[in-house]
């Protein structure tokens, strides 16, 4: 699949956001459009406009790393949007495949019984996503947590992070406190994961999906940043048990690659731990004693379907 238009428009807004002053170049004349010019971006990573404007219009297939390292000191760029640099030339020609292993799963994917056991014997939320950030498995704390996104996905699809997110948006914007920052954090791993793997036709159709059903995500997507989602501070309104203020850390797993397991905590003693072990309590509650099915919603019990 060719992404020049994916390489193009990636280096073109990074440069627009750099200004002279930033890069430590002087401001000289009249500028067209925001950010450094071309000639400027070649000469802060040394190599000749014409072979700059080249890789700019895409065709970044071949070059070295050298080159890219120099790319993305000049164009200042985090971890992440250098990673995605890489990936994209990776793909252009060709090498991507051999970057991490890929795997083509069916609709439902069905976690391993020794993965469910271990996300099980967590007694905080878990969860475990792919790179469409569709929901694949979940502890019961975690599918509890996770009720609101459980109860508005479709019976043919699992449920999925970005749908929910861009396209129910009364239940989103109450889940999520700050929903622009999860929009935008949402559209970010959906771009990193259109970097990291282009030939992902389901990836493809998702985006596509929500291009044509939101415009606020049109506007994100359009704006080409990635993100790294390792760990940090993520904030939640429950609607049963209020407000969630909770650490997590993400891990990809070496034996499901291109899957992410998610554990989340909270500060022992504080209000959000109190209001998780008061869902584990109703959790128990509804489970009942070696009862395997799971819950969806406090007060509603129902076999998983993941």
């Amino acid at each position: 699949m060719d992404n020049r238009a994916e390489v193009r428009d990636f280096l073109v807004s990074r440069r627009a956001r750099i200004t002279p002053q930033q890069a430590g170049i002087p401001d000289i004349g009249p500028r067209r459009v925001p950010g450094l010019r071309r000639g400027e971006v070649a000469t802060l990573a040394g190599v000749s406009i014409e072979y700059y404007s080249k890789l700019e219009r895409g065709a970044i297939a071949g070059v070295s790393a050298s080159v890219l390292d120099a790319l993305a000191r000049a164009l200042q760029l985090d971890d992440a949007e250098r990673t995605h640099l890489f990936h994209l030339a990776h793909a252009a020609d060709g090498t991507s495949a051999g970057m991490r292993p890929r795997r083509r799963p069916a609709k439902r994917w069905t976690p391993r019984p020794s993965l469910q056991w271990v996300l099980d014997r967590f007694t905080a939320p878990a969860i475990v996503r792919n790179g469409r950030m569709d929901l694949l498995a979940a502890n019961h704390l975690g599918r509890a947590m996770h009720a609101s996104i459980y109860d508005t996905a479709s019976t043919e699809d699992c449920p999925n992070f970005a749908r929910f997110t861009f396209l129910h948006l009364d239940a989103a914007r109450d889940f999520y406190p700050d929903w622009d920052l999860a929009a935008d954090t949402c559209a970010a791993i959906l771009h990193t994961e259109a970097g990291r793997d282009p030939h992902d036709k389901d990836l493809h159709d998702l985006v596509g999906e929500l291009s044509t059903r939101s415009e606020a995500f049109r506007q994100r997507w359009s704006a080409h940043n990635v993100r790294a989602h390792g760990a940090g501070t993520k904030h939640f309104h429950h609607r049963d048990v209020g407000d969630l203020e909770l650490a997590y850390e993400s891990v990809e797993l070496v034996s499901e690659p291109g899957l992410t397991l998610t554990l989340y905590a909270a500060e022992p003693a504080s209000p959000t731990a109190q209001a998780l072990d008061l869902l584990a309590s109703w959790t128990a509650t509804q489970m009942g004693p070696g009862n395997p099915d799971v819950i969806t919603r406090a007060g509603s019990v129902e076999p998983p379907t993941w």
